[in-house]
């Protein structure tokens, strides 16, 4: 089969590629506006990449087009659409279907499907419980949101019966409305937590709760007639009241002191407690409570497949993280010392927050942390989260943002931070404001969750000289 990709270069779709190539499709696809690291992998895998969405791809002639949720019915100022393709496809009458749709109809049927659903930590909580699987024996499939460094894939089929999906709330398509992860029919779902998120599609937070019910309505029953569990962080009220709406599953809670699966220690050294026993030991490089609490959701899917918690704990000693989580990427030699540059992911104010918190856990007497971010995400262009801005920078010793393409003033929005917080219109100016600030012993860390412009090397660059 050859199936044409409409918006390749997403994390997700860049994994359905790689799926579906290694599965023995002929694959291609389009995109706009392409950056690393799917960029880089879908070349890699050979898959040919066209830049932008015009018509003329018809000519492919695929069996079948798989459609991204950033194509839309947009049509631009002079009246003509944003995604021309998609308009000659619907117009032709040829066959499409959703990136979701064709990952449950041509990956997942039939398989043990992990899903891990959360506002925060999907991306590593998938790597985590990957990582596991593997270690175990299990050669499990998955698809990330990310390339984990302990495999330097996003996805891959697996050729066991598991399979450890990123289970995203976000819409499937514009045909589709439903959050992405109700096509996944899981076995095991993790909730790892539920935020307000996705101001651009729903409209407050008991809207998302619906959706991560219409997942908990699809796992399989508990006890003798079915063998689903739902496993969920007990420190989240917004998770108590989705599974008050009803729950069919086996039920495991994590993180409390009182949940099934608890940690005591600290988060890089830390012992894993199942019903107050202690299960295993996990001492690794990741820090932030964060982490630990990831760390305990994939430990309770992994014993759902029959890995104990100790088996699972010592896997994730040698656990590498995922690429651009908290990812170095490089470091300028000063008579002081060095000066970090780092490259994380984080966008939503709680995920910056709990990112900062985890790197000032980390540092030595006299370090600071330059944080240096873009609003980038369509909640943060829409200003729905501006006011949680100071907050989230709070552990931060100076903040650079990025406003570039904002319709809202984030000088005024900063401004709780008097002179710790830097604004500018163009990343050249932003990269001169943290040169010009930066000294030894820096940890500058770059928080988006596109390309950013390039900043990383900029500042490597304009550090060295």
């Amino acid at each position: 089969m050859h199936i044409h990709i409409l918006g390749i270069c997403g994390t997700f779709m860049g994994g359905l590629a790689a799926l579906a190539r290694e599965a023995g499709h002929q694959v291609t696809g389009c995109d706009a506006g392409v950056y690393p690291p799917m960029s880089d992998q879908l070349r890699a895998l050979g898959i040919d990449l066209i830049e932008g969405f015009g018509a003329e791809q018809l000519a492919l002639a695929p069996d079948i087009f798989v459609i991204g949720n950033v194509v839309s019915r947009t049509r631009l100022a002079d009246g003509s659409p944003k995604f021309p393709l998609m308009e000659a496809i619907l117009d032709a009458g040829l066959p499409y279907t959703s990136g979701p749709q064709w990952l449950c109809e041509h990956v997942l049927q039939g398989r043990h499907v992990i899903a891990i659903a959360g506002t925060h930590g999907k991306t590593t909580t998938t790597a985590m419980t990957s990582w596991i699987l593997e270690k175990a024996g299990l050669q499990p499939g998955f698809l990330v949101g990310g390339v984990p460094l302990n495999f330097g894939i996003s996805a891959r089929l697996g050729q066991g019966k598991t399979f450890v999906i990123e289970a995203d709330e976000y819409d499937t398509a514009f045909f589709d409305k439903r959050s992405k992860f109700v096509h996944y029919r899981p076995r095991t779902a993790v909730l790892n937590n539920l935020e307000f998120d996705h101001a651009d599609i729903f409209d407050d937070l008991p809207a998302i709760e619906r959706q991560f019910h219409h997942l908990v309505r699809t796992v399989p029953g508990a006890g003798a007639h079915g063998s689903g569990r739902v496993i969920v962080n007990d420190l989240e009220e917004s998770l108590a009241r989705v599974l008050h709406q009803g729950c069919w599953s086996e039920v495991r809670g994590f993180g409390s002191a009182v949940s099934d699966f608890s940690a005591t220690g600290e988060p890089n050294n830390f012992a894993v407690v199942q019903h107050g026993q202690v299960v295993g030991h996990v001492n690794w490089q990741l820090g932030g409570v964060h982490n630990q609490l990831n760390a305990l959701a994939a430990i309770a899917a992994a014993q759902h497949v029959g890995v104990s918690a100790d088996e699972a704990a010592q896997a994730l000693g040698r656990f590498e993280n995922v690429k651009r989580r908290m990812e170095i990427r490089g470091c300028v030699p000063t008579r002081g010392g060095e000066i970090t540059v780092f490259d994380d992911f984080a966008h939503h104010p709680s995920a910056i927050r709990t990112t900062v918190d985890g790197l000032r856990r980390t540092l030595q007497p006299g370090q600071r942390i330059l944080a240096v971010f873009e609003p980038r995400s369509n909640t943060m262009k829409l200003g729905t989260m501006k006011a949680q801005l100071p907050w989230s920078l709070e552990q931060t010793d100076l903040a650079f943002c990025y406003c570039g393409g904002l319709d809202w003033d984030a000088s005024s929005a900063l401004a709780p931070m008097g002179e710790r917080a830097h604004v500018a219109h163009s990343i050249d100016a932003l990269v001169a404001q943290v040169v010009t600030q930066a000294r030894a012993g820096d940890q500058i860390l770059c928080m988006s969750n596109g390309g950013f412009g390039g900043v990383h090397a900029k500042l490597l660059l304009a550090l060295s000289k």
